[in-house]
């Protein structure tokens, strides 16, 4: 099935949203946009922004935060058409997640279009985001499985955290993973990890090829960062995995 053809499986807004676009823009590459300024963060999205499908952020890495910036990716992701996400991991009991999640400096909710989760600490997790996320057609992403090494993700954590998306099919859209857990259309999978060369980094990363990901391990969407962002020139770098994930797509299509 096309992304576009899944799409009306989805009881999520932003889900249909997502996948539709996908097909729409031919693009299943998000960029991991690790970097500490708002000048730097905002020059990617602009620069990339219309190569990707999704910018991830980690907004609270950023040094010299404003509520302006929030506003200015907001501005550069209807421009060049990506979805808002961000890699916060929530982590806690559902009242803190929700304060989290809606409150403090960064407001995350009034600005990104999806976020994630660990499924750690039990359905409550989920719950909490909920209430603030499903009002504003937000969408979340639960974590079943990391690409660091030696990480505690075992199988059973693993199908434990697929039976809880199931409860939750107006808010869980799918999961961070480094394959297809489950055979169903309206479940979308980010796999992190992704380079075009194989290899670990110094701190337990372990990359993946964009076609590894989509053709073997049946990902939707292929998450790049610093194969993208140290290359010399990242736009055109950002070109090369949206060409390669889009060609290893429909290859899956034609069934090559």
């Amino acid at each position: 099935m096309r992304y576009s053809e899944r799409a009306n499986s989805c009881r999520n807004v932003l889900a249909k949203k997502l996948l539709r676009l996908m097909d729409d823009k031919k693009s299943n590459l998000a960029l991991s946009a690790d970097v500490t300024t708002s000048e730097k963060l905002l020059s990617l999205a602009d620069e990339i922004g219309p190569e990707i499908c999704v910018l991830k952020t980690h907004i609270d890495i950023i040094e010299d935060f404003t509520p302006a910036l929030t506003k200015q990716l907001i501005s550069l992701a209807k421009k060049h058409q990506f979805i808002l996400f961000e890699d916060r991991k929530f982590a806690d009991i559902g009242n803190t997640v929700k304060l989290q999640y809606q409150k403090g400096i960064y407001h995350i909710a009034d600005w990104a279009d999806l976020i994630n989760a660990h499924s750690l600490p039990g359905d409550g997790i989920v719950t909490g985001l909920s209430e603030v996320g499903i009002p504003k057609q937000r969408g979340l992403l639960l974590l079943a499985e990391m690409s660091s090494a030696n990480n505690l993700f075992s199988t059973d954590y693993t199908q434990k955290t697929l039976a809880m998306a199931e409860q939750f099919p107006d808010f869980v859209i799918g999961f961070i993973a480094q394959r297809k857990l489950a055979d169903r259309p309206d479940w979308i999978y980010l796999t992190p990890g992704v380079q075009f060369s194989e290899k670990n980094d110094a701190h337990g990363q372990q990359y993946i090829t964009p076609q590894k990901a989509i053709v073997e391990n049946s990902t939707d969407i292929i998450i790049v960062g610093r194969g993208i962002i140290q290359a010399n020139d990242p736009v055109s770098e950002a070109r090369k995995y949206r060409d390669a994930a889009w060609l290893a797509y429909e290859s899956i299509l034609s069934g090559e």
